[in-house]
């Protein structure tokens, strides 16, 4: 091996993350502890032998663990059944003690028991673990692997946690390194966060920390922040995602408590999150990290007002709908109904009511908790009577010329349109006739509100 690590590797299963997210109090944590016993845990480090120093904290650890409730453990081990001298066995990882109730002893016993003197196959380790885990719906499961060294037997921990990430779990590595040098951060990297450490210690400390993110409690409230930067705003769907994979862990509507203050959520503090509020347009703020057994403020500026299109004379049953594009945007980000009043994150807005013609309204301002009234002049309804089949058009002179706003339906006798106030005229042509003789040219005026029919 050619350089040698200490690593602690944090998986945490995320397929029942909302569960737990909601404070579920009846779940199982349950915690595999994988140990490398590979030959190069024989190597020195301080004032020991490696696997000396690793199988003590790792004892302690596991007495910590007897007054947990609710806890399951289990222990798998690689490279401890054929020596190196023999050749290189890649397949070298058993599941020494399976998951149970009160198992302690029996996996401080199993590491008593362990002599290193393999090869190090962490990705081929990493894909048979996640088979160790028996299906529950209400478990946490959790991974610790603990390895002195790099991947050796050609397999990718960072395409294997992608793997398993599709599938649900959640690959959350914390990575603990001895004397390595820059490439070998860089290979882990990709797999969580890094710790270089020089000392006992130090190992120590992040087993606790491990543990406690494991165990501990961890809450959070979700700010949604006006402009004034205060966290008035709510009632609105927010969903939390997991920064690495991007897979949902918890969607909820933002409510505020009796205090008058957001809602306190539990929610995994191994995950680092992106939160995206549903507003209109959503707002999101990626790559925030949790501080576990704390409570925790994930904000997001989110400052509010609202848009009422007002059409005092329009009573139809039908809708009129309007598109609602960010100012100078193709892109439609709602579509608000003629007489209502739809709530927007500040800002400026291009709106198209869909009228006959299309009426467009560009520059529209919204500003925090304010009401912009926009007026639409109330469309007439326009009623067609063919007497027969035929085509038709109907346009509006503008400058002089024709501008098509509408073509009639060539199957249909008799049909309707919603029209803004104006004058309008009709070209039509029987089905059946073989000359351009036989348009008909007609011209009708669309009061605001009212209904108008054409007979051709």
């Amino acid at each position: 091996m050619l350089r040698q690590i200490l690593v602690v590797l944090f998986l945490l299963n995320s397929f029942f993350a909302s569960t737990f997210a909601q404070g579920n109090a009846d779940f199982t944590t349950r915690i595999l502890f994988i140990y490398d016993a590979s030959n190069s845990m024989n190597g020195s480090w301080n004032n020991g032998r490696k696997h000396q120093i690793a199988k003590k904290l790792l004892t302690q650890t596991v007495d910590s663990l007897k007054s947990v409730e609710n806890l399951q453990i289990a222990l798998r081990v690689y490279g401890h059944q054929k020596n190196y001298r023999h050749g290189q066995d890649c397949n070298d990882t058993k599941l020494e003690v399976p998951f149970a109730y009160n198992n302690h002893e029996k996996v401080k016993t199993k590491l008593g028991e362990i002599t290193p003197m393999g090869t190090t196959p962490i990705a081929m380790t990493l894909e048979k673990a996640s088979g160790d885990f028996t299906p529950c719906s209400t478990c946490r499961n959790i991974i610790i692997l603990i390895t002195d060294g790099v991947e050796e037997c050609g397999g990718d921990p960072c395409t294997i946690s992608m793997k398993l990430q599709r599938k649900g779990i959640i690959l959350k590595p914390f990575v603990i390194g001895i004397g390595l040098d820059m490439n070998f951060r860089k290979s882990f990297e990709c797999l969580g966060t890094f710790y270089n450490v020089n000392n006992e210690a130090t190992f120590k400390n992040v087993l606790g920390i491990v543990i406690s993110q494991a165990l501990n409690k961890t809450t959070a409230q979700v700010n949604l922040v006006d402009a004034g930067k205060n966290p008035s705003e709510t009632n609105v769907g927010v969903t939390l995602y997991d920064h690495s994979s991007k897979r949902e862990i918890f969607s909820f509507v933002h409510t505020m408590n009796a205090y008058g203050n957001p809602d306190t959520l539990d929610l995994e503090a191994s995950f680092t999150y992106d939160l995206v509020a549903h507003t209109i347009p959503p707002v999101r703020k990626d790559s925030l990290v949790m501080i576990p057994g704390k409570h925790n403020i994930l904000s997001v500026d989110a400052p509010q007002g609202f848009i009422y299109l007002k059409s005092p004379r329009f009573n139809s049953r039908e809708e009129i709908l309007t598109l609602v594009r960010k100012h100078g945007s193709f892109e439609t980000i709602n579509v608000q109904a003629l007489k209502s009043t739809v709530k927007y994150v500040t800002g400026f807005y291009d709106l198209e009511v869909l009228t006959h013609p299309r009426l467009r309204i560009n520059d529209i301002a919204v500003s925090q908790s304010h009401t912009t009234t926009v007026n639409i002049p109330t469309p007439g309804l326009l009623t067609v009577n063919k007497g027969q089949k035929g085509m038709g058009e109907i346009y509006q002179r503008k400058n002089g010329k024709l501008e098509l706003v509408v073509r009639l339906n060539v199957n249909l006798s008799r049909e309707s349109y919603y029209m803004l106030p104006g004058k309008y005229i009709v070209l039509y042509r029987p089905k059946g006739a073989k000359s351009s003789m036989f348009t008909i040219e007609k011209e009708i005026e669309i009061i605001e509100g009212s209904s108008a029919s054409l007979n051709l």
